[in-house]
Order: C-alpha cells, then sequence, then structure tokens
C-alpha cells in the first residue's frame, strides 16, 4: 500500500524554473506546498567547473526515444535534479516580439497565442526585476517595449569586437545580449567572472538559476522539496476528479501526496507522458502534439588576432536581431535572432574540438592549439513552424515504475529547413566579413534545441490544452507550467518566458482560487 501524505494545498511536480517560481508565491501567500523532484537535491555546492561533472545536471532518467527526419536530442536539452534544466541553462533572456504572438492571424501559419505580448509585458518587466538581467535596452533597437535592464550590459572581449565588425560590414547592427548573469553585484549575488563555464551551472550564484532565486524564497515561506521523488501518475476521487500524485522514493516505495491543486512543471515532453499515460486532459487530442524546437546554426572563424575566446559566457555577450522579422524579401519565412562571441571550451557539446570532426591526431592537435586563441563563434536562432505530426507520443516499453515511455518525432517545415541552411550560409558570410581566414558551420545534422509545444494553451478547447493560465480545459484543479504550453516559439531562448507565464499563473491562483477549482 502506498503512503498517504497529508493533504496539501498544492502539489507541485518539477523543481525547474517554473516549478520553483509557483511554488514561492503559493507559499508567500500562506498556502501549503509541496514539491517533488525526480532527480538530486543540488547545491551550489555540487557545481563543478567540468564538462564531465556538467553531464550530471542533464536528463538521466528513463530513455526517450528520437524519430523522424529532424531529430530532437533529449538528454541534453532537458535536466533533472533541483532547479531542472535552467540549473544549467544559457542566461540569454531576450523577450518574444509582438509577431510571435499572432503568427497564425498575421501570415497564416502555426497558431496564435489566447495573449498578446502587452498581456505578458508587466510579468516580463517584474522578473527582470527579481531576477536581475544585464543589458542595454536602448541598443537593442529591435527590442518590444518594457522597462530598461536593472544592470548594465555584460563586459565584452576581443571576439565581441572582431565579429561585430563583421556584422556592421554586412550592414547589420549589433547591442549586448540581454543575460540573466549579473554584470554587477545585484541582491547579494556577485558579478560574474567571466569564466564560461555556464553550462556546468554556476556555484558563484551569477547566473540566475531557482537554487539563488525562487526556491530559497520558496523554502524561507514553508513550502518543502522532496528530492528523488518521480512522479508515477495523478490520482483521482471517486467522482474522477485529479485529488493527488503519485510517485516512487529513491528506495522504490510508492506515496501518495494529495493536494486539490496539481501544478505539472516538468520539462514539456515529461509533461505530455505524464497526461498521456494518466488518460488526463486529452480530449482534444492534442497532447504532445505541436512539439516545436529550435533549429541552432553554428558558425567559426579563425582570426589572425587573438580573441580572447575563452573568456566570457556560453550564451555569447553580444546580438543580432535585424533577421527577427518573419517575413523578409531576402530570407525564408520564419525569426532568425544571432547570438555572438560564446565562451568556447576545447571538448564537449560546443567545444572547439568537436566543430571539426573530420580532424584526427596532429591535424587535430595543431586545429585545437590554433582556435583555443583565435576562434569566433556567432550561432543562429531559427524559429521552426509548429506541424501536427511533430509529437510527443507513448511507446510500448514501460520504465522501472511500469510508466510508458515515450518517442518524440521530429520533421522540419521545408520552410524551417530552407531558413536553417540560409542561417548556416550567412553566418560563414558573418566571420568571412570580420576578416576570418577560415570559416565554416557545424557539420552533420541540425542542431535542435529547447524544449516547446505538446501541451500549447489556447482559447478552444477542442484545439488546445490548456487556456492561458495553463489550466487543463477538461481536468478542473491540474495546471500545467512551461514551455510546453507556447504554440509557437519565436527565435529566442525560452526560459524568460517560461517565468514570466508562471508569474501570471501564479497570480491568478492566489487572487482568483475559485476558478482554478
Amino acid at each position: 500500500m502506498p503512503k498517504v501524505h497529508e493533504l496539501r494545498d498544492i502539489v507541485i511536480m518539477g523543481a525547474g524554473a517554473a516549478g520553483c517560481l509557483i511554488a514561492a508565491r503559493l507559499a508567500a501567500a500562506g498556502k501549503s506546498v509541496v514539491v517533488l523532484e525526480a532527480g538530486a537535491p543540488w547545491t551550489l555546492g555540487d557545481l563543478t567547473s567540468s564538462q564531465i561533472w556538467a553531464r550530471r545536471l542533464k536528463w538521466s532518467g528513463p530513455p526517450v526515444e528520437s524519430a523522424g527526419a529532424d531529430r530532437f536530442g533529449h538528454n541534453l536539452n532537458v535536466g533533472q535534479g533541483f532547479g531542472g534544466s535552467a540549473l544549467h541553462h544559457y542566461g540569454s533572456w531576450p523577450r518574444l516580439h509582438p509577431e510571435d504572438f499572432r503568427m497564425a492571424s498575421l501570415h497564416g501559419r502555426g497558431r496564435d497565442w489566447p495573449i498578446d505580448y502587452e498581456t505578458l509585458r508587466p510579468y516580463y518587466d517584474r522578473i527582470q526585476a527579481e531576477v536581475g538581467i544585464s543589458g542595454d535596452a536602448a541598443a537593442e533597437v529591435w527590442r518590444p517595449s518594457g522597462a530598461p535592464y536593472p544592470m548594465p550590459p555584460m563586459q565584452q572581449f576581443a571576439q565581441a569586437r572582431i565579429v561585430s565588425a563583421g556584422f556592421a560590414k554586412l550592414g547589420m547592427r549589433v547591442a549586448p545580449m540581454p543575460m540573466a548573469v549579473t554584470s554587477t553585484e545585484y541582491k547579494d549575488r556577485p558579478a560574474c567572472q567571466y569564466d564560461g563555464w555556464c553550462d556546468a551551472g554556476c556555484p558563484t550564484g551569477a547566473l540566475a538559476n531557482p537554487l539563488v532565486v525562487h526556491m530559497p524564497l520558496a523554502e524561507a515561506h514553508g513550502a518543502e522539496f522532496r528530492a528523488h521523488a518521480t512522479v508515477t501518475g495523478i490520482e483521482r476521487d471517486t467522482k474522477g476528479r485529479p485529488n493527488a500524485l503519485r510517485y516512487v522514493d529513491e528506495r522504490g516505495e510508492v506515496h501518495v501526496q494529495p493536494a486539490p491543486l496539481i501544478v505539472l512543471a516538468g520539462a514539456g515532453i515529461q509533461n505530455a507522458r505524464l497526461l498521456l499515460a494518466s488518460d488526463l486532459g486529452n480530449r482534444s487530442g492534442r497532447v504532445g502534439r505541436g512539439f516545436v524546437p529550435h533549429v541552432f546554426g553554428n558558425s567559426y572563424g579563425l582570426f589572425a588576432a587573438a580573441t580572447e575566446c575563452h573568456r566570457g559566457l556560453t550564451a555569447g555577450t553580444m546580438t543580432c536581431q535585424d533577421e527577427y522579422p518573419k517575413q523578409q524579401a531576402d530570407k525564408p519565412f520564419g525569426s532568425l535572432a544571432w547570438g555572438f562571441a560564446s565562451a568556447i571550451k576545447p571538448n564537449d557539446i560546443i567545444g572547439i574540438m568537436m566543430t571539426r570532426p573530420d580532424l584526427y591526431g596532429p591535424a587535430l592537435n595543431d586545429f585545437i592549439a590554433r582556435a583555443s586563441r583565435h576562434m569566433g563563434f556567432v550561432t543562429a536562432v531559427t524559429e521552426t513552424i509548429p506541424r501536427e505530426e511533430n509529437r510527443v507520443e507513448l511507446t510500448a516499453t514501460r520504465d522501472a515504475n511500469g510508466v510508458p515511455n515515450v518517442r518524440v518525432t521530429h520533421k522540419l517545415d521545408p520552410e524551417s529547413a530552407r531558413l536553417a541552411d540560409y542561417a548556416a550560409a550567412k553566418g560563414v558570410a558573418i566571420m568571412r566579413a570580420a576578416g576570418a581566414g577560415e570559416a565554416w558551420s557545424t557539420p552533420g545534422p541540425r542542431n535542435l534545441g529547447h524544449v516547446a509545444g505538446g501541451t500549447a494553451m489556447g482559447d478552444d478547447p477542442a484545439t488546445s490544452v490548456t487556456d492561458s493560465y495553463g489550466c487543463l480545459h477538461d481536468a478542473p484543479g491540474v495546471v500545467i507550467a512551461g514551455g510546453g504550453l507556447f504554440p509557437t516559439t519565436g527565435a529566442v531562448s525560452p526560459t524568460f518566458t517560461v517565468l514570466a507565464l508562471a508569474e501570471r499563473s501564479a497570480e491568478r491562483m492566489i487572487h482568483h482560487a475559485a476558478e482554478f477549482a
């Protein structure tokens, strides 16, 4: 028999960005909150500046199958343990543009959001002031309206100056990247030391993540966090209403945590998996459908001058959004945003060695020796058009707890594929314009990143999974949080928008509780 715990006001699956923020807000409002996290109870002291150790922070749960012509690499893009994927996210925090919320209305593609930019703007501003963003709003001529950043932009190194000249030569404008990283001391967090280990987490607390922002606030107001608590199902009462989460602890013992309000704040794929496995919230048939990642295109160059490419931030310190408008005469459809001047390490993930898999032995050694001092790096983040065929679905296999595993099937829309190819060629052109003696783009399959879609919000219960606050249309008392809510993604990293949506949802839970009953 499972151990049934004392009733709480709210139970949350997932201690990532959205889960920790909602826990903090509800606990501060006097609600009893418990957060169930499948992974380890990470602290800042567990974070080590090493790519080998950084892998501990990535997904280590049941395998997620990949299928389709353009396969999604799940494990790198998802985290596990306190902080979730936001523990090792890179911290680039641009806002979505007004156009992103009306893709169907304006362009006849994808889906519209049930809210517009102005609805979300005050929540962007509120999160920005609380968490702290470094940047220069005036220099971002493309930036939607909003409050100025609370910190000045990050320091720029030689690579940023060199590559900026390439953009300028092509008539493109650049600005400091808005970063959820401290350029100065901010709310007792120290300024960044620019060692470029963001992907391994940030033990100093300069990079905003749940361990230094919302989790301590939640705990200070009495929220309880349980590690190694793997949610396996959603329980129902005699009337069929969801009323608890069932989970398994690290000893294999089964628990039930009852609460009248349930929040699923895991990664979007796992939220969809749990709903499908529990046969819940899928009257529209849209749970799992519309999975929509970004395509990342990296281009590189070797320069005669030293670039200081070992210093900076994993996400880079500069951006260009001149090609963000979805319809422009000289490029395929879709938004395109550039980030550049990333700190780059010798190997692993986006490391120097991985950029030239064709080299071996002495040739590789020679390349690394040159590139470690003279490399430049630019990343294109390209929007993908949502497709119904791109989906998360259950497989015939089950994990150790008897829950069906999932498969992510993904194929790019032809126009999105053309945009990715355009970006690869444009990246090389930027490097050449900057004076690179050698320039190339990432070889091999396209690199897909960021988990979005699969539990998309909308006004019509027949064509969406939740309303604009994340409430399941056909299962009162269950709220979805995270990037799975996105009908479309624009061409910016999702974390800032995930938090803005979670802030809006938490506010509604506090002041309009009856709507969640």
